[in-house]
């Protein structure tokens, strides 16, 4: 039978363990809570909307116009009575005012009368988008207006064409979030494309068409029939539940990471509060062994203990739960212009029980651990000191590998690829195994230091105190920070090379759709020497006769894949930046087929080498091409650079335009842009400090949101410091006792503590540093491929940061040690 006055009143004597250790717990499902809840409700959302979000049943899209094919089978369907069709045509183009007094790269989408076929064009002025958008029109984003300094009303050139500006559109279906485009929208009619006449052989043009089915029973026919007719190498056939949007890709991974780092956290709480419990239960040793010496048995007191524990996780999992729900409502401000915003977000209880699950488990699980250490409290000790001996080890191996294998499923089931989970796994391990292996090091050296200044000896000495936590503490604080550390330097870096410091010699406005008759004037224009590059625009079809599973590689979340449309070109001769890694040279002469060279970057896509031979399709025509020599790039930049590149008599005669890429001076950019866009409309101008722009934006909104989750790893070390002072309460009263008796002051034992802190916190900063430099420099050095630096001064304020927090989280619990009076606990002493 449970005592439940007894069980209460253990609990409020214990208070301060207790408080940790539900502060333990509610660290530990917020995190998963949070961002479990907020996925699902923001996956819940996407998906009730989800035709709304690709405005139709069915979407057809490619990068080269329908196949006929299709076309016929779409019109057979479509006379049949069975669908409504909207057609879409997007690409980049500049337009500028009439009066040419600017110019602006913008994403121009040419629509159908039908467009859209489900959810609402809101435009600034609340009238029909059909009714507004006509041929001899245009509707903008509000942006370019006030970047060209146009009103509505006025006209705008699009292509050769004049177009005035009737309305603003604040929000389209198809289009949730703009924050990933490199230039506002321009809607314009279909009708006008004749006019606009941007639209050439070779030019980037995304080409969709959307589907309203009138009968939504008749749907999977539909689709099958037009997949059937489809051409499976360039036109893709989805529904609105099967297509996936680059939104929904961004989020769903992200959400991956963040869920990892949430587990990540869950592993440090879990530490806490197996420290904590620890602590607690060390407190309770006496009491234990009076209870069964006066004839409570093991299960009895298994029982009590167990039931306080778990009232303790309950009153931390509704905390946790509680404030966990809150942070959904605080997650779509880090999201905001990432990804969808719905005017009402509903609570996902799925995802948010999802998590709360996760999170339980976790926490029982390093709940079991200390308990299992109950029944190895004897009678005796209540008379002898002796430290006590545990008499099986075999339930705490069998917890610790529960552990393991809770960790591993859940990484599993998060990241849904055995492949990436193991990797996960086997780097976070690695990870851990190497910080606890350093903070042993450490721990080693500083125990065969001798120092002759007392405060710093006994400061020393305080950190190998019996049942001290030293050692989780420094591990828990070294992760937790090298995991911050580590962000902060990637980000730091990668502004400082591509923003702060552009490469002096790398070139900031691209040229893109150049057509081959157009290059000699286009030259003549630009005025600046430049190299120029033809681009063929081809997919790859078989390797050594294997062909290429494109479903397959379209699910690789991470890398490239072989099934998206390369861009080929030819030439005789290596590039500055490039040299040949294997091969004689860039061709071989004594082959008489056609060769390719292929840059090393094509092989962490698919295992090649020379003489193996790729089949390519351009424009439904295949090439097949041996491999004559294997590229590689000495340093990562702005410079062009083709995976695969011919000689000129194979491709010279295949549909293609040229590109080109110069470096100009800030304030001639406009001038030139100007002057390219008013004698070639057709040419993309890409200026590269409004990418730069658009990537240190998301880049920042991301950081910020990692920074954010990462800091409840910090709390955990902080917890697990606050542990460690209950855990060791004792040793550390006798040793306040023992300096006063011996006529310290509080100052003196102060000091001690101060210091014995602030070794904890500045050393666990310093493995940290040392960690996240080389972790932050192998990222960028081998991913990014840009020049590294180290930052050292924003760290050092970090460490002393972290520092203050420790000696602080350690001086709290500790204060009522100092008030202790050496006579009352020397009396306490000598009666046990």
């Amino acid at each position: 039978m449970l005592h439940s006055k007894y069980i209460l009143r253990d609990l409020v004597h214990s208070r301060s363990q207790a408080v940790v250790f539900i502060l333990c717990v509610v660290l530990a499902i917020i995190t998963l809570v949070a961002v479990n809840g907020f996925s699902g409700s923001v996956t819940a959302t996407l998906m009730q909307d989800a035709r709304a979000l690709h405005a139709a049943d069915v979407i057809i899209q490619s990068r080269q116009p329908i196949s006929s094919d299709l076309q016929n089978t779409l019109n057979e369907i479509h006379d049949q009575g069975k669908l409504q069709i909207s057609r879409t045509y997007e690409f980049y183009s500049v337009v500028q005012p009439v009066d040419g007094s600017g110019s602006l790269l913008s994403n121009i989408k040419a629509v159908s009368k039908a467009y859209p076929l489900y959810g609402h064009c809101e435009l600034a002025s609340g009238k029909s988008f059909s009714a507004r958008l006509s041929p001899g029109t245009v509707i903008v984003e509000r942006i370019l207006l006030e970047r060209l300094g146009v009103r509505i009303g006025d006209q705008l050139k699009v292509g050769q064409a004049r177009l005035t500006i009737v309305d603003i559109v604040t929000k389209e279906p198809d289009r949730p979030v703009t924050v990933f485009a490199l230039g506002p929208r321009v809607f314009v009619s279909s009708k006008d494309l004749d006019k606009i006449d941007l639209i050439q052989k070779g030019s980037r043009i995304r080409y969709k068409i959307q589907i309203k089915v009138s009968n939504t029973a008749d749907m999977q026919q539909v689709v099958e029939t037009l997949a059937a007719a489809a051409d499976p190498i360039q036109e893709r056939v989805d529904t609105f539940r099967t297509a996936r949007s680059g939104v929904k890709r961004f989020f769903d991974n992200f959400i991956d990471f963040l869920n990892l780092v949430g587990i990540f956290t869950l592993l440090l709480a879990g530490v806490g509060i197996n420290s904590t419990l620890t602590a607690y239960l060390k407190e309770k040793e006496t009491t234990i062994a009076v209870m069964k010496t006066v004839g409570a048995s093991s299960r009895f007191i298994f029982l009590h203990f167990t039931s306080g524990i778990l009232l303790l996780s309950l009153t931390g999992t509704l905390l946790g739960l509680a404030i966990g729900y809150a942070a959904q409502t605080i997650l779509p401000v880090f999201f905001d212009g990432l990804i969808p915003q719905p005017d009402q977000l509903d609570v996902s209880w799925g995802g948010t029980l999802k998590g709360l699950l996760m999170g339980i488990v976790g926490v029982l699980l390093f709940a079991v651990r200390p308990l299992f250490q109950l029944k190895d409290i004897r009678p005796a000790s209540i008379f002898r000191k002796e430290k006590r001996q545990e008499r099986s080890r075999l339930p705490q191996r069998l917890s610790l590998l529960a552990i393991i294998a809770f960790f591993t499923v859940m990484i599993l089931w998060q990241l849904q690829e055995i492949r990436s989970g193991l990797q996960f796994i086997g780097t976070i391990g690695g990870f851990l195994v190497l910080t606890a292996a350093l903070v042993h090091v450490l721990l080693m050296i500083l125990k065969r230091i001798r120092v002759r200044h007392l405060v710093l000896r006994q400061a020393l000495k305080g950190l190998f105190r019996p049942d001290n936590a030293t050692r989780p503490i420094m591990i828990t604080l070294t992760a937790a920070l090298a995991v911050i550390f580590t962000l902060y330097a990637i980000e730091k870096n990668l502004v400082n090379a591509y923003v702060d410091s552009y490469p002096p010699d790398s070139p900031n406005l691209f040229f893109l759709d150049i057509q081959p008759n157009q290059q000699k004037d286009f030259d003549r224009v630009l005025g600046i020497q430049s190299r120029y590059f033809p681009v063929v625009r081809a997919k790859i079809m078989s390797i050594n006769g294997q062909r290429i599973d494109r479903k397959k590689e379209q699910r690789k979340v991470r890398g490239d894949n072989l099934a998206r449309t390369f861009n080929l070109t030819y030439r005789k001769d290596l590039l500055d930046d490039e040299i040949i890694k294997s091969g004689r040279s860039l061709f071989r002469s004594d082959w008489t087929e056609p060769q390719v060279s292929v840059l090393d970057d094509v092989l962490k896509m698919h295992d090649m080498k020379i003489g193996d031979k790729i089949v390519f399709r351009i424009q439904g025509i295949p090439l097949e091409a041996r491999i004559s020599s294997i590229r590689s790039r000495v340093k990562d930049s702005f410079k062009p650079f083709f995976y695969f590149v011919f000689k000129e008599e194979t491709l010279a005669k295949a549909p293609q335009t040229i590109f080109t890429a110069v470096k100009v001076e800030r304030n001639k950019v406009a001038r030139l842009q100007n002057a390219i866009v008013k004698k070639f409309p057709n040419i993309s101008v890409i200026d590269m400090a409004e990418t730069i722009s658009v990537f240190t934006g998301v880049a920042r909104k991301l950081t910020d949101t990692i920074r954010f989750f990462a800091a409840f790893s910090i709390l955990a070390g902080l917890l697990i410091a606050f542990s460690s002072v209950f855990a060791t309460r004792l040793a550390r009263t006798r040793e306040a006792v023992f300096y006063r008796v011996l006529g310290a002051r509080n100052a003196f034992v102060l000091k001690v503590f101060c210091l014995e802190n602030l070794i904890i916190g500045s050393f666990s900063g310093l493995l940290a540093l040392i960690l996240s430099q080389a972790a932050s420099w192998l990222v960028v050095i081998r991913v990014f491929d840009v020049l590294y630096s180290s930052f050292i001064g924003p760290f050092v304020l970090m460490i002393i940061l972290i520092s203050a927090l420790v000696i602080i989280c350690g001086l709290i619990p500790s204060w009522p040690i100092l008030r202790q009076r050496p006579l009352t606990f020397l009396r306490e002493q000598s009666q046990e």
